[in-house]
């Protein structure tokens, strides 16, 4: 052990440096220990909800452009994020305007809250309305409003590919689909759902969406899980824990919440909500109409790790 160190336990050995530089590249290294390796300590993700964000694109004198859901000063992420790996916003879009959609992200998640356009990416154009879905690559993709104001709610995965440093595909060679979900048919594939009989060992009532390049994995993106949750009234969804983060956008439901590690949380309409991993939390509906919220989740690198962590209280 060099002589500047006076350390006495394997922990207290600061960061080394290789004692002779004979190249750049051995310059470069640096050496930690097991004792010193695994003590960095990261921020939690907060069990956060979001409710001014869509007050400010829903007021009758909102402008055109993006309103992000960041909590990167709470995570100390070095970009904006709304979890470590994945990016909520918002996007108004007025009457026969345009708003450019051009995210480094290996894809792109839209609902429609209200109003109706159309988006081109890839030579593919998708006329979108309320209640409607859809996915698209990263690439630069460009709305367009109709006859009325527009407001829409979208999820990335921008902060996993800073995280990687590295870049989307282009769209033509993207693994990721683009897709149109329409509300019509998102509400008959949950009507099925409502037909048959529920399993005691299934979380809840929900529709997951897939494509056809996606399909084998369950995904809608190799890492993204998207689903359309679903609480009758005065049911509950049992309390539950997951490694994967939800970032969840509050579609439909009065008096309902839910409650996170013992903590309740309201919901309210068109809010976005963080549940944190590893989080034991449940869903309740003390309402008098169906429950809805949409729930993205970096679930896809769990699944594929074989660590999803998925269990009932």
């Amino acid at each position: 052990m060099p002589n500047e160190i006076k350390a006495k336990t394997m922990a207290e050995i600061p960061m080394q440096k290789a004692s002779q530089d004979r190249s750049p590249a051995e310059a470069r290294g640096r050496y930690f220990n097991s004792a010193n390796a695994f003590n960095l300590i990261l921020p939690p993700v907060p069990d956060a909800v979001f409710t001014e964000e869509p007050a400010v694109v829903l007021a009758a004198d909102a402008s055109t452009g993006y309103t992000t859901c960041d909590l990167a000063g709470d995570m100390q992420n070095p970009t904006p994020a709304t979890t470590p790996l994945l990016l909520a916003r918002y996007a108004r879009l007025n009457a026969g305007g345009t708003l450019n959609a051009d995210f480094d992200t290996a894809g792109s998640i839209w609902y429609v809250i209200k109003g109706e356009g159309t988006v081109v990416l890839d030579n593919q154009e998708i006329a979108w309305a309320a209640g409607d879905v859809f996915v698209l690559p990263g690439g630069a993709a460009a709305l367009k409003g109709g006859i009325q104001d527009s407001v829409l709610w979208l999820v990335t995965n921008e902060p996993q590919l800073r995280f990687e440093d590295t870049r989307a595909p282009a769209a033509s060679e993207s693994s990721v689909d683009v897709v149109h979900f329409p509300a019509a048919e998102i509400d008959r594939q949950i009507d099925m759902l409502y037909a048959v009989d529920r399993g005691e060992d299934v979380a809840g009532i929900a529709l997951i969406f897939s494509s056809k390049k996606q399909f084998e994995r369950r995904n809608i993106t190799p890492t993204m899980t998207l689903a359309m949750n679903t609480l009758p009234p005065g049911d509950f969804q049992r309390a539950h824990r997951h490694n994967s983060v939800a970032v969840t956008l509050v579609v439909q439901g009065d008096d309902c919440f839910s409650v996170v590690d013992g903590q309740r949380k309201d919901w309210s309409a068109w809010a976005t909500t963080v549940t944190p991993p590893e989080s034991l939390h449940a869903h309740f509906n003390d309402g008098e109409t169906m429950a809805k919220f949409l729930i993205v989740q970096d679930g896809g690198l769990y699944y594929h790790a074989r660590t999803m962590g998925f269990s009932f209280d």
